[in-house]
């Protein structure tokens, strides 16, 4: 599987930041990508004043390097660069080895409260 990290610093980000950036994936960016064409699944995750991240997992190489591509070419007006105040740290591609579901079953939704 392909996958994909987008990471934001959140080290010098306004304190609201960490609630800002939920609201914007709980009102706007899981709608976003639900559905979405060549893609598995994506995952956000925060460690609130140390980073924010999705994390995608794609279908093939391909893509995954025409969503990079499009991303990297306006990075800083993407919302999370906006809400956070500055581009992201990180875009890596990358190899996902395997995914298990446990027993709880999948809870494709925004959760972070």
């Amino acid at each position: 599987m392909h996958g994909l990290t987008v990471r934001w610093s959140l080290a010098d980000a306004p304190e609201d930041t960490a609630s800002r950036l939920a609201e914007y994936v709980a009102e706007t960016s899981h709608a976003r990508f639900t559905g979405m064409p060549g893609l598995r699944f994506k995952t956000w995750r925060l460690r609130p004043g140390e980073w924010f991240e999705g994390c995608y997992v794609f279908e093939t190489s391909e893509a995954r390097r025409e969503f990079q591509d499009r991303f990297e070419a306006t990075a800083e007006e993407a919302p999370g660069s906006l809400i956070v105040g500055a581009p992201p740290i990180l875009v890596e591609p990358c190899e996902v080895v395997a995914v298990a579901e446990g027993a709880a079953g999948l809870l494709a939704a925004p959760s972070y409260r």
